[in-house]
């Protein structure tokens, strides 16, 4: 008899730079665990974070600026991305490099407004006509087509629905049939068809289903109470960004509804400061009206120091506006030359008007035991088996070099460890891989050492 295992069709998800990180790390009154949430160390600095978390939460932190600094390798990008993680996916999160805003296509000041735009959100309350239920028929029906011969078109599809309370056909467009297929909708799933516009949402599948043999990781519903076509309350989350492209060529009022039935269109066209405060009016009549709720998300910059002074001007202006996001920004730089200058030094090459106006959190450079549980952690997250000795030796070695160096190590040194036949990383496999692999110093060093046999 042979009996193999079936394994699960759901994707792997790609191991990168941060995948350990999964919060802040803190206790119930705000202070730092030492190890938690896949960060270590850096106590002062999270705990710094946490205070802005809790203020972006209680709506005290918008038009408001963070940065974080410190040495290449101490942990800033993970404090932002710690941040995103204890807001949750409700509060927008839109990162950045400083240097996407230099391109040949739109203007440096547009590129940092779309990405502002973009960090707000916008928490639309609307009560709709709805049908729903779970689908217990889905026939389409078919007619010759128009244009003759065989062919033949869907002229519409009979859709069978049932709640706890009733059941009800329907006779809908073909229209809703392609949106029925986008959402790969199927007999036992639990969906809702928005009455005036046809659009369909799929809510997951019917619990009656939750005992069948699915490889697949299927959320699984209750059956809808009350009847079939019913009023509900429809929460959407969109961002400004999506409502500015949405409204770019506008084709219908200036109501919510005609904005979110743009937001399908794919066609790009240029979005002017005129169309923008246009539809800022319209929110902020909405919010008055409390259809709708302002969130203000988190744009994170990451090497701000490559922003010029024309750009820090515009943002030292748009953290000023009414509706502005939180910025986090973050640099390795100390002293340097402000971009798009000659002659003007400033800290972390930063304006001195905009960096007074900043909340400053500083990250320090790892000690050998912090380097050695980070090590620790990055393994167990790649999936790397490694002896304790081997593990000290690694972090020894990202003392003397550094922490990403280490860390860029554990992938090959375990290739090494199995082509040598060991169960888990050793010590002599790291030896054998740092003397394949030199680290950026030891480049250095080279290239002056052979600066006449290299081109310039």
């Amino acid at each position: 008899m042979k009996i193999e295992e079936v394994k699960s069709t759901v994707k792997t998800q790609r191991i990168s730079s941060h995948s350990h990180v999964k919060g802040l790390g803190l206790d119930e009154f705000g202070e730092a665990i030492q190890m938690a949430s896949g960060l270590v160390g850096q106590e002062d600095a999270r705990q710094a974070a946490g205070i802005v978390v809790d203020m972006i939460r209680t709506r005290k932190m918008s038009g408001r600026a963070v940065l974080v600094a410190g040495p290449p390798g101490t942990g800033k990008t993970a404090i932002a991305l710690a941040i995103a993680h204890e807001l949750g996916n409700k509060v927008p999160f839109c990162p950045m490099v400083g240097s996407e805003v230099y391109s040949s296509e739109i203007k440096k000041t547009e590129v940092l407004m779309e990405n502002f735009r973009r960090a707000i959100g916008l928490r639309i309350k609307e009560t709709k006509e709805v049908y729903e239920g779970e689908v217990t028929e889905m026939t389409p029906v078919e007619t010759d087509s128009t244009a003759g011969g065989y062919s033949k078109t869907v002229s519409h599809v009979i859709v069978g629905l049932k709640t706890a309370k009733g059941t009800k056909q329907l006779k809908l467009d073909p229209t809703i049939y392609e949106s029925l297929q986008k959402e790969k909708v199927e007999t036992g799933d639990v969906i809702y068809i928005e009455a005036n516009s046809g659009a369909v949402k799929r809510q997951g599948r019917s619990d009656s289903y939750a005992t069948e043999y699915d490889l697949e990781a299927e959320e699984y519903v209750p059956l809808p109470k009350g009847e079939v076509h019913k009023k509900k309350e429809v929460i959407q989350d969109v961002t400004l960004h999506d409502l500015d492209v949405a409204n770019a060529q506008p084709k219908g009022g200036q109501d919510i509804l005609s904005m979110m039935g743009q937001l399908m269109k794919s066609k790009k066209t240029e979005i002017t400061d005129k169309l923008r405060k246009e539809i800022n009016k319209v929110v902020n009549k909405y919010i008055d009206q409390g259809i709708a709720e302002l969130v203000p998300g988190v744009l994170f910059i990451d090497e701000v120091h490559m922003l010029d002074l024309e750009t820090f001007t515009y943002l030292h202006k748009a953290l000023e506006s009414t509706i502005a996001p939180i910025v986090i920004f973050a640099t390795n730089r100390g002293h340097c030359t402000v971009r798009g200058t000659d002659d003007i030094i400033a800290p972390h090459g930063i304006p001195m008007d905009l960096l007074d106006r900043l909340l400053i959190i500083r990250t320090l450079p790892y000690n050998r035991e912090e380097m050695e549980s980070i090590l620790k952690l990055r393994a167990q997250t790649e999936g790397h088996s490694i002896e304790p000795d081997a593990l000290h030796y690694l972090a020894e070695v990202g003392t003397s070099t550094t922490l990403r160096y280490a860390i860029q190590l554990l992938t090959p040194s375990s290739q090494n460890a199995k082509m040598n036949g060991h169960g888990s990383i050793l010590r002599i496999d790291i030896e054998e891989t740092t003397s394949l692999f030199m680290h950026a110093k030891e480049s250095c060093k080279i290239l002056k050492k052979c600066a006449d046999k290299f081109m310039k």
